[in-house]
């Protein structure tokens, strides 16, 4: 890597110009990764059906707990590799490495095998009713076979960004979503694969930028690569990992817990259309996801800024990147509340024909995006926490929308507005989640103000 492309430039390059950089081939990414999943729903709507988004919908909370046992290793990786470079020291940064590929594989095999075991009882605990289990089951089989090509893809993927390559993280991810997006229709349409054809095509393109990532690791010419000669299993950088990545971890198994507890409460409030009422849930959580992994891609981009800074102590430089990462969030969820509420049967339309889908759809879009542009201030403030290896914070406002505030919203809500109520739910933990969260924010940087206002690191230039 040229000198100048060196991940030692996060302490002294213009921090709106680093956001840029790192920021934007994330959000490339992200939108990509939310695309094809939309796409994914598109083709297995109109080329197999409702009941089959429905049975996707129902997937949802187990692909959470996927993801939640990849991303425990992969953001905690990621920031822990970030303050080791920020303090220069390369060889820990690489011992980092070495071991995120290894419990990557570690978690893989375990949670995949054993989701794989007892996959039924789980999708019925999640959900699934006789008219939808055997599309979440056909889908989560390959989905599960595929754990290992995931995890490593996801926690490299994570490292590279942050050790400094995020053109080549953005193509890892443009990569898997171009495989999945040309074979999908190929294997739903032509090969009459169903919804299966749609998960097999998700694992090909993951196994793509699988070996993307690791030509990259192995290649001597990385700033950060695999060395045999370093350490591959530390307990002590892995109990720094699972500790800063437990807040991602926790959001994703609460974000598990919350849609059984909506996919319940549609199901029991909404009568004889419950199982379009999961699917409507389904076309209106592919589209939040869609705005939410944007503000992700922001995140992603701030975390190696604001790790490498606060180790490096240039607290000045740290505010700053906050203080833009907010604007941006509040702004990408701000835009998805304006195109949700103003064109809510346009976007359920692209998913389905059914009209009484895209009616229950329409109500969902309405109720649910209200308070949606606080959400991104929410969530970058969240990641902040974590990225400066404060993960006790960040599981504190991960657990308040999704367990604190959610989950009593949704058994008492339902109760008296039906299925308005479930969606409302959604809609007042996240209005006071945010609250919480900024109060937590200007609590903390008062205390942080203190503690940095002796300490004078050089090229604190903004």
């Amino acid at each position: 890597m040229a000198k100048t492309d060196s991940p030692l430039t996060l302490g002294t390059k213009s921090v709106s110009k680093l956001l840029v950089q790192y920021s934007v081939p994330a959000i490339i990414a992200s939108v990509a990764t939310s695309l094809y999943n939309i796409v994914d729903s598109i083709f297995i709507g109109r080329g197999v059906g409702p009941m089959a988004i429905a049975g996707l919908a129902i997937t949802f909370p187990l692909m959470n707990l996927v993801v939640a046992f990849c991303t425990l290793i992969a953001v905690g990786g990621a920031t822990i590799s970030s303050i080791f470079i920020g303090q220069k020291n390369e060889s820990r940064a690489t011992d980092v490495v070495n071991n995120v590929m290894v419990l990557c594989l570690i978690h893989s095999v375990i949670f995949g095998g054993f989701t794989l075991l007892f996959l039924d009882d789980i999708l019925y605990f999640f959900g699934a009713t006789d008219e939808t289990i055997m599309y979440a089951r056909e889908f989560m089989k390959i989905i599960l076979y595929g754990t290992p090509i995931s995890y490593v893809f996801i926690g490299l993927n994570n490292l590279m960004r942050a050790t400094g390559y995020p053109k080549k993280a953005m193509i890892s991810a443009l990569l898997s979503v171009a495989v999945n997006v040309v074979l999908a229709p190929i294997f739903i349409f032509t090969f009459k694969w169903g919804i299966a054809g749609a998960a097999t095509a998700t694992i090909c393109g993951q196994f793509v930028a699988f070996v993307w990532v690791l030509i990259h690791f192995m290649s001597k010419s990385s700033f950060i690569h695999f060395k045999r000669d370093n350490r591959w299993f530390t307990p002590s950088i892995i109990k720094r990992i699972y500790s800063i990545g437990l807040s991602p971890f926790l959001m994703s198994v609460c974000a598990c817990v919350v849609v059984v507890f909506i996919n319940k409460a549609l199901l029991d409030y909404a009568g004889g259309d419950g199982n379009l009422a999961v699917g409507a849930y389904g076309i209106v959580n592919r589209t939040t996801m869609f705005f939410v992994m944007v503000v992700f891609g922001v995140t992603q981009g701030m975390q190696p800024i604001l790790g490498f800074n606060y180790g490096a102590n240039k607290w000045e430089r740290v505010k700053r990147t906050l203080k833009i990462g907010i604007v941006v969030g509040v702004s990408i969820t701000t835009l998805g509340f304006i195109l949700t509420e103003s064109f809510p049967d346009t976007i359920s339309s692209l998913f389905t024909t059914d009209p009484t889908l895209i009616d229950i759809a329409r109500n969902g879009f309405r109720i649910y995006f209200i308070c949606y542009p606080v959400v991104g201030c929410q969530i970058v403030i969240q990641n902040f926490f974590q990225s400066i290896g404060k993960p006790q914070i960040s599981i504190f406002l991960s657990l308040t929308r999704q367990l604190l505030f959610l989950i009593p919203f949704l058994i008492i809500l339902p109760r008296y507005f039906g299925t308005d109520g479930v969606w409302a739910s959604m809609t007042g933990s996240d209005l006071i989640a945010f609250i919480v969260a900024v109060v937590t924010l200007l609590i903390m940087l008062r205390k942080l103000n203190k503690r940095f206002a002796d300490l004078t690191p050089i090229n604190q230039n903004p």
